[in-house]
């Protein structure tokens, strides 16, 4: 009887445990499946999808089901260019507040950026007045081609620039990201949007998913408080060139487990720019100094498949290796040198960004400042050089 008993409490117990773990369902939502991103180009008329700035932004609003004790979520995005061969920067990104002033009324032209969400001729780059910049989602770089200068038959010059340790040119470029901090942003209700700073009317084709896996998760609060990327009534942000990009705010309330997300990339100004060159990025929190690196990435050759239509160069170099007798030799050899295998400031053309996460601990209800400082280059003829800047924070009640 009392083995019975333990039995049975035993699988109750069980039960118990393992019920909320066969209760979760993950979802996928589709918010973009391989629409056009281009300037002045085609355009596909899609429900609830629109377009803005010559069609470079695309917008879709959707609903996702809401998660009471939260979700992890997972965005995957993936590329390919409609005729685009050079590499671009992109932006994933949602409107925090849809009901508030946002760059969407500036870009149709139902208002203007408030004076306190910017800084003398950079406008819209911070909160301020009732405005909150884009919350971006997944910062990436569109490769060289990849996809339509992919097929050697159609682009036969293309298959020279191939290098021997590469197979085939990839088809398409894809990025996963965990963005569970996110959660309250991107479940419910949202207006989510893409930008690719194309230039050419043939640009890209982009699919956006998110998948929600249903497992519990703690509740986060968002807070956007800083975004330099030029969706709308912005020039190249070159303003680190001057002075620091300062946001002050308010918290109505303590937070708790504080995170300061950064993330950073460095652009134009060709071989010399800052795109090339190292340059520090600086960010206090509080005048306490949170993050002081150099962003930089040098595993840019890594991605050579993804992009066919990079300018190559050859370069002589000297290698020790084995001749057809099986003798080990020095040997004079030319080598294939791509533009996307060159490093850069914290991107390659193929690749994602990844944020940097920084702990702020426990923050008190009141005034908060950030200081955002990088040793930048101004912009100078057609040297566009400039630094793409978000920051946001993330906290529990």
């Amino acid at each position: 009887m009392l083995k019975s008993i333990v039995k049975n409490c035993l699988s109750l117990a069980f039960a118990l445990i393992i019920t909320p773990v066969l209760a979760q369902e993950v979802k996928t939502i589709s918010v973009f499946d391989e629409v056009p991103v281009n300037f002045n180009g085609e355009k596909k008329n899609i429900a609830n999808v629109e377009y803005l700035q010559s069609g470079r932004i695309i917008l879709k609003k959707i609903n996702v089901p809401k998660y009471p004790r939260g979700t992890d979520v997972k965005v995957k995005v993936t590329v390919k260019s409609a005729g685009d061969r050079w590499d671009k920067s992109g932006s994933l990104f949602v409107i925090p507040n849809p009901d508030k002033l946002d760059f969407i009324d500036v870009a149709k032209g139902n208002a203007s950026y408030p004076k306190e969400a910017g800084r003398g001729e950079y406008p819209g780059i911070k909160l301020g007045g009732d405005y909150e910049p884009a919350l971006e989602v997944l910062r990436f770089m569109t490769p060289f081609g990849v996809g339509y200068y992919s097929d050697e038959e159609k682009n036969p010059n293309i298959k020279y620039n191939r290098p021997v340790y590469v197979p085939r040119w990839e088809d398409e470029v894809s990025w996963e990201m965990d963005v569970s901090q996110l959660e309250s942003e991107l479940t419910g209700e949202i207006l989510i949007g893409a930008w690719i700073d194309t230039w050419t009317p043939e640009g890209y084709t982009i699919s956006v998913d998110f998948e929600y896996s249903g497992r519990e998760l703690s509740k986060k609060i968002v807070k956007p408080l800083v975004n330099t990327v030029y969706y709308a009534g912005q020039k190249h942000p070159d303003l680190f060139a001057f002075s620091p990009l300062k946001a002050e705010f308010e918290l109505p309330e303590k937070a708790k487990n504080a995170k300061l997300y950064y993330i950073t990339t460095g652009h134009g100004g060709h071989s010399g720019g800052d795109e090339f060159i190292q340059l520090r990025n600086t960010v206090k929190f509080n005048s306490d100094t949170v993050l002081d690196t150099i962003p930089w990435r040098d595993d840019c050759a890594s991605f050579r498949r993804f992009n066919p239509s990079s300018g190559v160069w050859i370069r002589k170099d000297s290698a020790r290796a084995y001749n057809r007798q099986g003798e080990k030799v020095f040997s004079e050899v030319q080598e294939r040198l791509a533009s996307s295998d060159l490093s850069r400031s914290n991107w390659c053309p193929g690749s994602k960004v990844t944020p940097y996460e920084l702990d702020l601990g426990d923050l008190k209800a009141g005034k908060h400042e950030l200081l955002i400082d990088i040793d930048a280059t101004p912009v100078d003829g057609d040297k566009l050089n400039h630094w793409l800047v978000t920051a946001y924070l993330v906290y529990e009640e």
